[in-house]
């Protein structure tokens, strides 16, 4: 499980990057759902791991919750969010 949340932290942190590609900005409104239910998958999985297999886990929390604050902060700058 701590793989999973470790690939999906991975894909929503792409998906926050393409989106910065200019005209490509309307990606974060996919990637914002995407990051949130990565972090919800990487919660699980943090309370169901043993504690030294956790990493998978922590690094899928950080690099998803990046991922988030990151495409919102970029629709905020570009005036995606009234």
């Amino acid at each position: 499980m701590s793989t999973v949340s470790l690939v999906w932290g991975i894909l929503a942190l792409s998906g926050m990057l393409i989106g910065l590609i200019p005209c490509l900005g309307a990606l974060n409104w996919l990637n914002i759902p995407f990051s949130g239910v990565g972090l919800i998958v990487s919660a699980v999985a943090l309370s169901k791991e043993p504690p030294h297999q956790r990493g998978g886990a922590v690094g899928g929390t950080v690099l998803c919750s990046l991922g988030l604050v990151l495409s919102l902060i970029r629709l905020l700058l570009g005036g995606g969010v009234l």
